[in-house]
């Protein structure tokens, strides 16, 4: 069985429509030079999101999906995280195990 290749980025400062764009080509180009078998998008830097964020997070896994490939998100902000469960991403098999289990904003509202 061949070795999962991850790579990972951390995301840092605000994910909007000003960033969002630049962020989107720049991992892409990534992603398109190493076509690593998983990618780790760390999430510990980012200040703010918006959809924009959520667009971001959906084009790779996409991307990834399609050439077989996994999308994981790590280190989320809780107010990040609660976005990210209010656009319906819970639902996507992108969170690790450990990250899943540190969700409890639906037993804190």
């Amino acid at each position: 069985m061949p070795t999962e290749t991850r790579k990972r980025i951390l995301l840092n400062g605000d994910i909007d429509h000003h960033h969002a764009s630049a962020m989107r080509q720049n991992i892409d180009a990534v992603l398109c030079e190493e076509r690593p078998s998983a990618l780790e998008l760390d999430f510990s830097g980012v200040t703010f999101m918006d959809s924009s964020g959520i667009g971001l997070i959906m084009g790779r896994y996409r991307l990834l999906n399609s050439w077989g490939g996994k999308l994981i998100v790590t280190h989320i902000p809780p107010h990040i995280e609660k976005l990210m469960h209010l656009a319906g991403l819970g639902c996507l098999p992108i969170f690790e195990e450990t990250v899943k289990e540190g969700m409890s904003y639906e037993s804190n509202q």
